[in-house]
């Protein structure tokens, strides 16, 4: 077939080669974090009708989770080290457990930014007591830590994708 990208393909847009994974969409992240913030909204609504209080997000989860974030900020740089800069090549079932641990971590963290923010924007209109405002803060923070997440994870599964070879002609 000459130019012509075939029936169903956008122009410059190849299938994946056989054994290769396609990057992960944007669109469908921020698909998750809209989902995940209507879980958000509907998890405090429905227990606050039910009578109950909704839960508060501790400072102990943020900790948590900005270690998260931070350890795989240095996955990805190392990844990106080893594989971008220096060549190297790694064991394919670490490559693997890499890329999938980046994929993963963005999804999960697409969906926590979703929930978190979703949470503090429930708690939006009633600011001004301080309980309500420590939930929307500790919530938004949890929600931009989150986004840390993602990004981190984009960047681990970006790592571990395998240089062209220069000397390789197609």
């Amino acid at each position: 077939m000459s130019g012509s990208p075939g029936p169903g393909r956008a122009p410059g847009k190849e299938p994946p080669r056989p054994g290769s994974v396609r990057p992960t969409s944007r669109r469908l992240l921020i698909a998750i974090a809209v989902l995940g913030a209507a879980i958000g909204v509907t998890m405090v609504k429905a227990i606050e009708s039910g009578g109950g209080v909704a839960p508060t997000v501790s400072w102990l989860t943020l900790v948590a989770w900005a270690f998260l974030a931070a350890l795989l900020f240095v996955a990805a740089r190392n990844t990106h080290q080893r594989v971008q800069v220096r060549r190297e090549r790694i064991e394919p079932s670490r490559a693997v457990f890499l890329l999938m641990l980046g994929k993963a971590s963005a999804f999960v963290g697409a969906l926590c930014t979703g929930v978190y923010a979703g949470f503090a924007l429930s708690f939006l209109d009633a600011v001004g007591s301080s309980g309500p405002r420590n939930r929307v803060i500790t919530a938004g923070v949890a929600a931009v830590i989150s986004v840390l997440v993602v990004t981190a994870g984009l960047l681990l599964e970006r790592a571990c994708r395998i240089p062209e070879d220069p000397d390789e002609t197609t």
